[in-house]
């Protein structure tokens, strides 16, 4: 389990999201939106949810202004439908792992709350209360929603993850389709001297370009005289690269203009251009070195691969396990508005093929 660390004067609200929480819960009766096998999810519970997904966004909103209510109405018809499939979902797994008996201990509770105080620099159980209640928590809540996540991971991990394994066959074909992955493009480190030619409202003066190109020629020869070109570069380029004696890049070779490709690919290492006339003014190059193409083989980027084709497999095999739960479950809807909004969400989850939130 990971957890971001948090600066004290942070909002708690950060660490709050990454644990699903679902809020304080009051004691008078609340509209049922919904109940999945029997477990109620209320108007609170989505309000609070949605405060959380819109929080992550992290967008401020002027909530005293007519424009800042209607950004916020906006985010909350954007983040619900998906919402709601989340929501839904955890409800399914969650119920899952209580059958197959898994709970949060005394001792692992003890032990994130020890990590959660530590990360947050938080003395004592006081200030974590403290905390807690500024976000209208308590610490059972805290407990609960603990352990929903960790029992939503443990069945993930039990009944999907863990049987996903990628074939030789797989993986190969993965690295056929998929080269570019695993290609690092050809790239030079340059070195510059830039003479800028002076423009006015009327545009380059003649004059000046012509002086702008003497003086680049005169400092072209002071390096073939056998000057430094980085010393000369400080010395006398116009460019801001100048601070490093004129070292530009790694630049990629396939990001170059054509023009710009063709003059470098013309260079030894340690070859220099001639003087050449840009938008930028008046240029010389030194090629200061150049790393050509390189490939991993399929031996070197296995683990890459591996990586990747597990993803893809346990991404696709975790969706099939929800529609599996959901198809197995009693969804009672209470509100045909959030039905609908749900129906929506779910929709769009089986166009993309998107995961489940985590």
């Amino acid at each position: 389990m990971t957890y971001r660390t948090l600066s004290r004067s942070a909002s708690f609200a950060a660490l709050l999201c990454v644990v699903f929480v679902a809020g304080a819960r009051s004691e008078i009766i609340e509209q049922v939106l919904v109940k999945v096998n029997g477990e109620i999810f209320t108007k609170s519970d989505l309000e609070a949810r949605q405060v959380q997904e819109i929080r992550q966004r992290g967008k401020p909103m002027d909530l005293n202004t007519e424009q800042g209510n209607a950004e916020l109405r906006k985010a909350i018809a954007e983040v619900t439908p998906a919402l709601l499939v989340s929501v839904v979902d955890e409800m399914l797994v969650v119920q899952r792992g209580k059958e197959l008996g898994y709970k949060l201990s005394d001792e692992q509770f003890k032990s994130v709350l020890e990590n959660l105080k530590t990360q947050n620099k938080i003395e004592n159980e006081e200030q974590l209360v403290a905390a807690l209640k500024q976000e209208n928590m308590t610490m059972s809540d805290l407990r609960r929603n603990l352990e929903r996540q960790m029992i939503a991971s443990r069945v993930q991990q039990a009944e999907v993850i863990g049987r996903v394994a990628v074939t030789e066959d797989e993986a190969r074909k993965y690295y056929d389709q998929h080269i570019t992955e695993f290609t690092t493009p050809a790239s030079v480190m340059l070195r510059e001297i830039l003479v800028s030619v002076p423009t006015d409202s009327r545009g380059v003066n003649v004059g000046a370009d012509d002086a702008a190109r003497e003086k680049a020629e005169a400092v072209r020869q002071r390096i073939l005289s056998g000057e430094p070109f980085d010393k000369v570069a400080a010395e006398t380029s116009d460019s801001a690269s100048k601070a490093n004696g004129g070292l530009i890049g790694p630049l990629n070779v396939n990001d170059l203009s054509a023009d710009f490709r063709k003059l470098v690919e013309g260079l030894k290492v340690g070859g220099m251009t001639t003087v050449v006339r840009t938008q930028r003014g008046y240029q010389i190059l030194k090629l200061d070195s150049s790393t050509p193409t390189q490939i991993l083989t399929f031996e070197q980027a296995h683990d890459q691969i591996t990586d990747h084709v597990v993803t893809s497999k346990r991404n696709e095999e975790i969706q099939k396990y929800l529609v599996k739960l959901r198809a197995q479950a009693i969804i009672d809807w209470k509100n045909a508005d959030i039905k609908k909004a749900y129906e929506e969400g779910l929709a769009a989850r089986t166009k993309t093929g998107a995961g489940p939130s985590q």
